[in-house]
């Protein structure tokens, strides 16, 4: 990447983060501020995300078993 490129970035997540602050700063309950209902879901999300990871790795385990060798 060059560092001119680098420099976009930057600043792209630089103004992200103050839309962000200044949304959090605000009186203003639907301006994008991330809500308890957003953090909610992410969690059971994640939570989702890793009870299918855990339950498909015992079957890759069960299936590799059955492999003769």
């Amino acid at each position: 990447m060059q560092r001119h490129e680098w420099a976009i970035g930057a600043r792209h997540l630089l103004t992200q983060l103050r839309r962000r602050l200044a949304a959090i700063a605000s009186s203003d309950t639907e301006s994008g501020a991330l809500s308890l209902e957003w953090v909610a879901i992410a969690i059971v999300l994640v939570a989702a995300a890793l009870a299918l990871a855990t339950f498909l790795a015992g079957k890759l385990s069960a299936l590799e078993a059955l492999i003769p060798r």
